[in-house]
């Protein structure tokens, strides 16, 4: 039986390499395709990102570290100096006179009281509150005992410290003698031992004579203010008999103060935990002072606090609220216009912002503070036109283009379906929005809010010119009043002081302890960011 022979199927030729791939395969820079050469430049910059970031932190940490160790060396010279033993009597100084700016303020609100109410002219009003006048006065004088005391001690410790500081200057004098060779230089510093116990000698033999002038001053205070005034106001009267309770108060703690006394030991080491707690829960940066520098971040931090909680709840709404308006119901002429003068604003320099601060929004915030009709505002009105509200405003300004462009661009990523099956289901727009667009780019809401708290937190001309500078903690007893208040923020620290300090000295290592917080504070809200979006997009899915 014969068979046909079978045909192989024909070969299907290869097409022929389009021209453009002919070309890709053509261009190569150094040995690289075009596509290797590009995933080459964005991986190389993406490596050099994280190599700069890395670079950044161990910079920080490495001009930072030395910190503790320094402070906990200028705590130990506060003690065993007898800084430290003085102190404690210069608590009761102090305290003593924080009452005495209670009865001040006493004084001033009878004033007020009698010009304003009784009609009273300021000459009649100060007459008539003549035995006010006395009475403060002789309660002034009780403290005088222990305020001599005090300032007798003061130049005792601070010769003590500045010999030791001679000391250390000649010891590092004779060390750079020796270090080039210059021995006969060296050895004509004259460097002489400070021996402790035989220099705080007058110092700690004064318990007895804190103790008979604390007992005098106690007298003397129960003395005066059996005498106290009768004041006719009622409201007055309540104050001078809280101003008795916490003058009992104050004498409760002297028993305590001599306990300190008699046990101070200046050869107590100073545990390197101190100097970190110290430093992060401290209520005082004091620098540049002859008596003793503190490094404590607690008022710069909350001044920071403070702007940023004023600045977010300004620029959150306004933010947010222009970018709903924008992307739901604005036309394409309003988009034209207000889009482009929102994200203008980030234009404009932020030096220029402080001076606006300064010459208007100080002075108009003040002004209208001072409107009898506009006195029901906490902390109206106000004196201070440079304060936490000025800078707080000026932030918000700041912080709106970032907020409401990341914030539009959200609401445009949300799938145009979502918002035509609220529709079919006889939804109205503003239910639409509200129940469907919003909750849908919540997220990115979310993360422009807290870019924008990124962005006013990290900001510093503003509140260098415009937060009024004052290290203190506000008086929060007051409210929000508070916020009315002069503060100091981290950034303005760093800003304000890092030119004038010497490199590798306890102030420089401070500065950049004060940037270490702030850059934990970037990586708590990014952390923090990034677990409200996951949580949300969980919860969505």
């Amino acid at each position: 039986m014969l068979t046909a022979p079978v045909t192989p199927p024909p070969q299907k030729q290869p097409l022929p390499p389009k021209p453009f791939l002919i070309q890709k395969e053509r261009t190569r820079f150094f040995g690289l395709t075009l596509d290797e050469t590009i995933r080459a430049f964005f991986g190389g910059n993406a490596f050099m990102a994280v190599v700069v970031l890395a670079l950044i932190t161990v910079f920080l940490f490495r001009e930072g570290s030395a910190f503790f160790g320094q402070n906990r060396e200028s705590i130990t010279l506060y003690r065993t100096a007898g800084l430290e033993y003085v102190d404690y009597m210069r608590a009761d100084q102090e305290g003593h006179t924080a009452l005495t700016r209670y009865l001040f303020d006493i004084r001033m609100r009878a004033v007020k009281q009698m010009t304003e109410n009784e009609g009273l002219s300021l000459a009649d009003a100060n007459a008539k509150l003549a035995a006010f006048d006395d009475f403060s006065g002789r309660y002034s004088d009780t403290i005088e005992p222990v305020r001599g005391l005090v300032s007798e001690l003061t130049d005792v410790a601070v010769a003590i410290k500045e010999k030791y500081k001679i000391n250390e200057d000649a010891k590092k004098e004779r060390a750079q003698f020796l270090a080039a060779g210059m021995t006969a230089e060296a050895d004509a510093v004259n460097i002489i031992t400070v021996d402790f116990k035989t220099e705080l000698a007058p110092l700690v033999g004064v318990t007895p004579a804190y103790v008979e002038a604390a007992n005098g001053v106690a007298t003397a205070i129960k003395d005066v203010l059996a005498t106290a005034p009768v004041l006719s106001v009622p409201e007055l009267e309540t104050r001078m008999t809280r101003f008795k309770e916490l003058n009992a108060d104050y004498l409760a703690t002297f028993p305590e103060t001599r306990r300190k006394l008699e046990s101070w030991d200046y050869q107590k080491p100073v545990p390197l935990l101190d100097t970190v707690t110290g430093f992060l829960f401290g209520k005082e940066w004091l620098t540049a002072s002859f008596w003793q520098d503190w490094y404590g971040v607690v008022p710069l931090f909350i001044g920071s606090l403070m702007v940023s909680v004023i600045a977010l709840f300004l620029a959150v709404p306004l933010g947010v609220g222009a970018a709903i308006y924008i992307n739901q119901f604005a036309s394409v002429r309003e988009q034209k216009l207000i889009k482009p003068a929102i994200e203008f604003i980030s234009a404009i320099p932020s030096v220029v912002l402080g001076f606006f601060g300064i010459a208007v929004l100080g002075q108009v915030l003040r002004a209208l503070s001072q409107i009898e009709a506009l006195s029901w505002v906490p902390g109206f009105p106000f004196s201070e036109r440079l304060n936490a509200l000025t800078a707080g405003c000026l932030l918000a300004l700041i912080a709106v283009p970032t907020i409401f462009t990341l914030a539009e661009d959200a609401l445009n990523n949300v799938p145009r379906s979502f918002k035509e099956a609220s529709f079919a289901l006889g939804a109205s727009r503003m239910q639409t929005i509200l129940r469907i667009i919003v909750p849908a780019s919540l997220s990115g809401i979310v993360s422009a809010i807290l870019l924008g708290l990124g962005r006013v937190i990290g900001e510093t001309m503003v509140v260098l010119l415009c937060a009024g500078n004052r290290i203190a903690i506000p008086d929060f007893t007051k409210g929000l009043t508070a916020f009315v208040q002069p503060v100091h923020t981290m950034t303005g620290i760093i800003a304000q002081e890092m030119g004038e300090v010497v490199r590798g000295e306890i102030h420089y290592r401070a500065l950049f302890m004060v940037g270490l917080v702030l850059f934990f504070i970037a990586l708590l809200i990014n952390f923090l960011a990034q677990k409200i979006v996951r949580k949300y997009r969980v919860s969505i899915g």
